[in-house]
């Protein structure tokens, strides 16, 4: 008996070592990949100069007032209950009761959320708690689409005319290679930034993924202030690129008659009157939830510009909107590479379509910019479509550096550290859902795939296009995710022009 026990008691041992040994085994090949990927990710980033390229991008500023999400808000199980209740995504949040449950929906979906209040009692009250509590950790920083995006640009090597006010205190954030174009204010408009990671728990609730809820009450940014002055300052700059964003703190906001559309239609102006020839347009999609305001961009925006960069939320929420005149309220927050390529791709297909009748006026026909250009960026993956022959250059190396630049931000370092990621894409990926859909394999030394394709239209006509996929070299441990998505297509846009 003895004897059986003490074999047992080896055998046991022996198998817990093997399992340890293996797993660092495991653990050991996966590091040495991720460093071959890495070491070609690099290499394609720096294989072209970036040759100061002139960039204008509008619109507005913020302050972002960063907390953890789990640290600073109080869960009750009154919110686990009408959670189970009822599905509904509040638009325009009223009250606390209502935030509270708006975030936990998307929470619970890992998914990334902007919301406006008009209660502006209710928003100081939490902006107040977060800085004056002992025990939650807060830092402020530049916020707003348009500065982020600038400030990257700008790292990278551009030259960028920034459409924005902010007070002085706000513009010691800013680089000093950044000319901004607004006048100074007293007061800027604040973003309450909710931080949560992957795993964080909330009550019941379990987070999927990495991301951020924002809340906000702003007053200057849907007016677009810095408009009219940006405008002025546009005389003469000539840009090589013009990059529209910012154009979410308009949405739920209550206007008085007409006045969005008019702002719209100042907007609109600003696009057309860039040089057809000479300059790029490209616009920054965002968390939006109403239809109006869609439409109006549908109208207004999107059928003047060359490029449109977005995250997967807002690609299916776009995708619903033209196909179904419905709006998406949430999507899968790690979607399958297949699905979102069929997904820009119907965009693509779509805003390429002749549709004055929804997406023009006739008198703004000759005067519309076919789409050339798709940015997808998403947790695991870079994905770009782009017009063969047209303006962008250097695509697989604009996904290559945009894949780095997630990392980067998203781990807070300048350094990737090949220890400190994980991959989440597979060792080959189908190139669409359809059957019979060809499947690329992953090459961990030529990490970045690209072919060519025709994508269909009315008719008998088609686009030949050259669709390129990064994978991301995934943050195990984020300390920030507002304004990756800036970060991102800043570094993807400034390899391209």
């Amino acid at each position: 008996m003895f004897s059986l026990l003490s074999t047992a008691t080896m055998l046991g041992a022996f198998t817990a070592l093997f399992a340890i040994v293996f797993q660092a085994y495991l653990a050991s090949n996966e590091l040495v990949r991720l460093t071959i990927i890495l070491q070609h990710l690099r290499d394609l980033e720096v294989e072209f100069l970036v040759r100061g390229p002139r960039v204008a991008i509008g619109y507005g500023s913020c302050s972002d007032l960063h907390v953890r999400a789990t640290d600073f808000l109080e869960y009750n199980e009154n919110i686990g209950l009408a959670l189970n209740a009822s599905e509904y995504s509040f638009d325009d949040i009223e009250n606390e009761e209502e935030f509270l449950l708006n975030f936990a929906y998307y929470f619970q979906r890992g998914a990334a959320a902007e919301r406006f209040t008009a209660n502006r009692e209710m928003f100081l009250s939490l902006v107040q708690r977060a800085k004056k509590s002992a025990t939650i950790v807060h830092h402020w920083a530049l916020g707003g689409n348009a500065p982020v995006i600038g400030t990257r640009m700008a790292i990278e090597g551009a030259n960028v005319l920034l459409g924005a006010k902010m007070s002085s205190k706000l513009k010691t954030h800013l680089r000093p290679e950044v000319r901004l174009t607004g006048s100074l204010i007293d007061d800027d408009d604040i973003h309450l930034i909710l931080e949560y990671n992957t795993g964080d728990s909330w009550g019941d609730l379990v987070s999927p993924r990495a991301n951020r809820y924002i809340l906000h009450n702003d007053h200057h940014n849907p007016y677009l202030t810095s408009l009219e002055e940006f405008n002025s300052a546009l005389v003469g700059f000539a840009p090589d690129l013009f990059v529209v964003s910012g154009l979410q703190m308009m949405d739920n906001y209550v206007y008085p008659d007409g006045v969005r559309e008019q702002l719209l239609d100042r907007v609109h102006q600003q696009m057309q009157a860039q040089s057809r020839t000479k300059t790029l347009v490209h616009f920054e999609m965002a968390s939006f939830v109403e239809l109006e305001l869609l439409q109006l961009l549908l109208r207004k925006v999107i059928p003047y510009s060359d490029s449109i960069g977005m995250n997967e939320q807002e690609l299916d929420n776009l995708q619903q909107v033209l196909e179904t005149g419905r709006i998406s309220l949430v999507a899968d927050c790690n979607p399958r590479l297949a699905h979102s390529l069929d997904q820009a791709r119907a965009v693509f297909r779509k805003l390429n379509e002749e549709q004055p009748a929804k997406l023009s006026t006739s008198t703004d026909d000759a005067l519309r910019r076919p789409l050339s250009r798709i940015h997808l960026h998403t947790l695991a993956y870079q994905a770009f479509i782009v017009t063969k022959d047209s303006r962008w250059m250097h695509t697989k190396n604009a996904a290559a550096k945009a894949s780095l630049t997630a990392h980067r931000h998203v781990c807070a370092s300048t350094i990737v550290n090949p220890d400190a990621a994980y991959l989440q894409m597979d060792e080959s990926f189908a190139v669409s859902t359809k059957p019979g859909a060809k499947r690329v394999h992953f090459n961990n030394h030529d990490p970045v795939s690209c072919w060519e394709e025709s994508i269909p239209l009315e008719g008998s006509r088609s686009i030949t296009v050259d669709i390129c996929v990064a994978p991301v070299l995934i943050c195990k441990h984020a300390k920030q995710t507002v304004g990756a998505g800036d970060n991102i297509s800043g570094a993807g846009l400034v390899l391209q022009i």
